[in-house]
């Protein structure tokens, strides 16, 4: 199914149709403020599977990441936030950022890798914002890459549907999504360090 949602506005009945999807061990594809990403309810483990599937990913070694509401909501799977690093993020969210941290018992044993680090985003985008919001936990995140020579991440809503509509339960149209991903920040050793460059400006 391919839905158009505002942007600016989401309208209510149709973020409750994607919800009641997500509910089921649906899987969908959304926008973000960088590049669209495919994603499900993270404590679905079928759906989590079926996404690794999707990407070619082995669910022990990927390094998968979820997005979440607010840092309150990061704060119930990571198992520390030192001060620095709150300033950091509270700097920086809403926004292009994804936040490496260690890692608590609360996450999802699809999500724990050997190091026992989470990769943690708060887009600065409505759509999936109040998706989280009215779903009342995390959705996975996985950049959805293309195999177009030029344009390494898919980037028009049409094209991903033609592409995945017997794939995935929903596309959601948010308009047209960037071509270039996140920021990554590793913070699992205290002092924020970039280590991959990405659509945001980390601001220290």
């Amino acid at each position: 199914m391919l839905l158009k949602i505002n942007g600016e506005n989401p309208e209510g009945r149709k973020i409750a149709q994607v919800v009641e999807h997500l509910e089921k061990g649906g899987i969908i594809i959304y926008p973000t403020d960088t590049v669209y990403g495919l994603g499900c309810d993270i404590f679905n483990k079928k759906a989590v599977e079926k996404i690794c599937q999707i990407r070619g990913l082995k669910p022990e070694k990927a390094r998968l990441s979820f997005i979440c509401n607010d840092i309150s909501q990061v704060s119930e799977f990571a198992a520390q936030i030192d001060n620095e690093v709150f300033r950091v993020m509270k700097r920086n969210l809403p926004g292009p950022f994804t936040f490496v941290l260690k890692s608590n018992n609360d996450v999802p044993k699809m999500f724990k890798n050997r190091k026992r680090t989470i990769g943690v985003r708060i887009p600065d985008n409505k759509i999936i914002h109040t998706l989280v919001s009215e779903l009342g936990r995390p959705i996975l995140t996985t950049s959805l890459k293309s195999d177009d020579e030029i344009l390494e991440y898919f980037t028009d809503p049409i094209d991903i549907y033609e592409d995945y509509k017997k794939t995935v339960d929903i596309v959601i149209d948010g308009g047209v999504g960037g071509n270039v991903p996140s920021t990554v920040v590793d913070c699992t050793e205290g002092e924020p360090v970039v280590i991959r460059e990405g659509a945001g400006q980390l601001i220290l």
